[in-house]
């Protein structure tokens, strides 16, 4: 397996996508650590679970310090942990909105910045989780899509200042079907539609984003740094298309 031996720490990875991720790491051959704040409803079989709060910048260092104590190395880090509740702009203040962008893009910073001494060591890679949020606007999620395009922007600098004994790139996701898809798209019936909406015709699956974070971790990518893999099933088919008169058959 082509990550044997290698050790991985994925935050955030109790669920949803970050669970996919720890899953795909885990059938690759790395031993996989996950953190969060609480722990996993559901466990993720074969990954140990160490409780961690990313908003808790002292907390971090010690943190991956257990890891390499227990494991002897640390491969990769995989900053997946992030999220927000739909708010549009003006109807929070702004310290609800700054609270999105310490957890999706300083939470990050934070992470990879206690991480690199170890990564360093074994010459390994960050994966930043990105989000296509991040490249257009994003109504109802301003302060997650400005993060996130943040995040791209540090993974891009990382991948400079830290070369070249730390790989970083960023793995941006477009919409992905997790047990919490309801909450954004609604029931069955609206995830359906909603996927009908991307090109291939779905919403991806959490194992698909772990698929791409696994390639982008492995030797595979070894001349792959500062860039942004896009998973998102071709985009958004853009709207004027069905809008237009012309060039349709009546």
């Amino acid at each position: 397996m082509e990550l044997h031996g290698r050790v991985a720490v994925v935050t955030g990875g109790t669920r949803g996508v970050g669970a996919g991720i720890a899953r795909a790491f885990l059938r690759a051959g790395a031993r996989v650590v996950i953190c969060a704040r609480r722990p996993p409803g559901t466990p993720v079989d074969g990954a140990e679970f160490i409780p961690l709060d990313l908003r808790d910048p002292a907390a971090a260092g010690p943190f991956f310090d257990t890891v390499v104590e227990r494991y002897g190395r640390l491969d990769t880090l995989v900053n997946n942990a992030g999220g927000t509740p739909h708010r549009l702009l003006a109807e929070g203040a702004a310290h609800h909105h700054a609270r999105v962008v310490a957890l999706n893009l300083t939470a990050p910073l934070t992470a990879s910045l206690a991480a690199r001494p170890h990564l360093r060591d074994a010459r390994g890679s960050i994966v930043m989780i990105g989000s296509v949020s991040g490249g257009r606007a994003s109504p109802g999620s301003a302060a997650y899509g400005a993060a996130k395009a943040g995040l791209e922007s540090l993974a891009r600098s990382m991948a400079v200042e830290w070369a070249p004994e730390v790989r970083v790139n960023t793995l941006v996701l477009g919409m992905v079907r997790t047990e919490l898809a309801h909450l954004h798209y609604g029931d069955e019936r609206g995830v359906a539609a909603v996927g009908r909406t991307v090109p291939l015709g779905r919403l991806a699956e959490p194992a698909e984003a772990g698929d791409a974070a696994v390639f982008l971790a492995s030797e595979r990518a070894a001349y792959v740094s500062g860039a942004a893999l896009h998973l998102h099933g071709g985009g958004e088919r853009p709207a004027f298309l069905d809008a237009a008169t012309a060039h349709r058959e009546d």
